[in-house]
């Protein structure tokens, strides 16, 4: 934790991946790995092209402020950033000029941290405008994919309000999770859909130190790391002596080094010469309009949680597991509407079913045990066919050979033991092999019974249900 108080203010773009075309082009609004394959005229900058406005990115735009507690315009327009890049031919971007009549204006939204306590996060503005294409810079070449641009990025400004890493990160993780519920944006960050700008300083008490932008961190870990990071440097060059040495500049995250580069001095917006755009005619945002967006909204994240903990008795922390994917929520809803147990859906999704898309790096949409499939081994354990030992075994089996549990119980014989008969001759030749065990156990060293079911389950491969086995085996050791 630093001596000095920290201050972070975020900037985050999550492109809206939701729209069937782009922002301002008739182009495919969609993800492919095939270069300059979803590109028009209007994306390379042709002369004499006109931007067409899409009323859905619109509308999704006015979903999320009216979500984040913001005011909206009266009046709806867009303006010319103007710069010179490659990766914008026209050497302007159609954006919203903040504060000035963005889609969403001066809000909030509180979050709830994982311990229970929350926080405010001041929203400045939320504006909708088009993103850039992508460029990747080789080592003598740079090559540029046109297929991002023009799609529409919203950009999440936040006020100077934040403290610390875990806490900028609750924050991302939450909106993301709300762009995913209410269908605006897969927010992949893999796919390049979520960037995030950080701005980080510290001082001695509440006025604000020297800012310094680190731009297009592309995913959470990376923020929390670039923070924590930066807030190190700036500590060491105070605690020096030479703060002054901090000044207002951009820089980058390295991942490999786990530092921050300096790029280049911050630009202030005055040298983008900002001016409306003349070919987007400024419309109204009626009344009817909001409240019909406003009643569309679906339930959200919190919301979510909510009904899990009252509904299903889940606790707090695997409800906040559950609903930060909306992939991940849709599946536990799956695997309660397939009739399996929720206590038992969410223990087996939070521990060992994201543990295995963690390490594989896969989303949970994409594994091969579905809902349907997950069910049939909850199942088995609930009839008592396997054990718990036998269903994590048999969870393993199904993702390696991509089979049905149904086939491979059959296959391999995983069922479990419960026949009464079958126990007791099992038990009976355990304890015929251990007469001297039975009477260290008669003369109090009770500690023999567990090594009396330990054999039972030596010879039955496990196979046996370990709660008939003590039954049987308690009321076996009384006649002898």
């Amino acid at each position: 934790m630093s001596k000095y108080k920290v201050t972070i203010g975020l900037e985050m773009h999550c492109e809206v991946s939701e729209t069937n075309s782009k922002v301002f082009s008739s182009s495919k609004n969609e993800y492919t790995d095939i270069p300059n394959s979803n590109v028009r005229p209007y994306d390379m900058g042709f002369p004499g092209v006109l931007p067409v406005l899409n009323k859905e990115a619109v509308r999704m735009s006015l979903m999320m402020s009216e979500i984040l507690n913001c005011r909206q315009p009266e009046y709806m327009y867009f303006e010319r950033k103007n710069y010179y890049y490659p990766d914008m031919p026209k050497n302007y971007q159609i954006t919203q000029n903040p504060p000035e009549d963005c889609v969403g204006m001066g809000g909030y939204i509180d979050i709830i941290r994982e311990d229970g306590s929350s926080f405010r996060v001041d929203i400045d503005n939320i504006h909708l405008e088009e993103d850039a294409a992508r460029m990747t810079h080789l080592y003598d070449t740079s090559i540029i994919d046109y297929n991002r641009a023009a799609v529409p990025l919203l950009e999440l400004v936040t006020g100077p309000c934040l403290h610390s890493a875990d806490d900028a990160v609750s924050f991302l993780e939450y909106i993301r999770a709300i762009y995913q519920y209410c269908g605006i944006s897969e927010a992949d960050s893999k796919k390049g859909q979520i960037r995030c700008d950080v701005n980080v300083s510290i001082s001695d008490d509440d006025t604000l130190g020297t800012k310094v932008e680190m731009k297009n961190v592309n995913s959470f870990s990376g923020v929390h790391d670039a923070i924590e990071y930066e807030i190190r440097r700036q500590t060491e060059l105070k605690d020096a002596g030479r703060y002054d040495e901090v000044e207002q500049e951009t820089r980058r995250w390295d991942e490999e080094s786990g530092t921050t580069i300096r790029m280049r001095s911050k630009v202030d917006a005055i040298d983008y010469k900002y001016f409306v755009d003349p070919n987007i005619p400024k419309f109204k945002i009626t009344k009817e309009w909001l409240e019909e967006i406003r009643n569309s909204i679906p339930e959200l994240p919190y919301e979510r949680k909510e009904k899990y903990i009252s509904s299903y008795g889940l606790t707090d922390y695997d409800a906040g597991i559950l609903i930060k994917d909306i992939n991940i929520a849709k599946y536990f809803e799956k695997c309660i509407e397939l009739g399996s147990d929720a206590k038992m859906a969410a223990n087996w999704i939070t521990s060992n079913i994201l543990g295995y898309t963690y390490k594989h790096e896969i989303g949970i949409q994409y594994l091969y045990l579905t809902p349907e499939r997950l069910n049939v081994i909850i199942s088995s354990i609930k009839d008592g066919k396997i054990s718990s030992k036998q269903a994590k075994e048999l969870f393993f089996m199904t993702l390696e050979r991509e089979e049905e549990p149904d086939e491979i119980m059959k296959k391999e014989g995983i069922e479990q033991i419960s026949d009464d008969g079958a126990i007791i001759t099992v038990i009976t030749e355990v304890l015929n092999e251990n007469k001297s065990q039975i009477e260290e156990y008669k003369n109090g060293k009770t500690n023999m019974f567990d090594y009396f079911v330990g054999q039972v389950m030596k010879k039955t491969r496990g196979q046996a249900n370990p709660v008939k086995v003590k039954e049987v085996l308690t009321n076996e050791l009384s006649k002898r």
